[in-house]
């Protein structure tokens, strides 16, 4: 992995990035994204590199995985556990919101 900075920056929804520029964006090299696109972690899992775009939920889910692999020593199959873990607690919160229930 490269240095432990991470890129700060507006997310925009319609806007993709290459596997050059999402790598940049998540501080990571290009070799540890492919790996993470081919093992189904990330992406749409295609193994062809020239059509890999990334989006904004594309790079919420990276970051989170190279800080839980990073902050953690995590192996990149636990952080990806916990990734779907954080993406299942945000999916029920806007239920509880869209339902009109609190939650804390």
């Amino acid at each position: 992995m490269v240095e432990n900075n991470i890129v700060d920056g507006e997310i925009l929804d319609e806007a993709t990035l290459t596997l050059e520029e999402f790598a940049h964006a998540c501080a990571v090299e290009r070799q540890w994204v492919k790996e993470r696109v081919e093992s189904g972690m990330l992406g749409d899992g295609t193994h062809y590199v020239s059509q890999w775009r990334f989006t904004s939920y594309d790079l919420i889910r990276a970051r989170r995985l190279r800080q839980m692999e990073y902050d953690f020593d995590a192996v990149p199959e636990l952080a990806a556990l916990v990734a779907d873990l954080f993406e299942e607690i945000e999916r029920l919160k806007g239920r509880l919101r869209a339902a009109g229930l609190p939650f804390h």
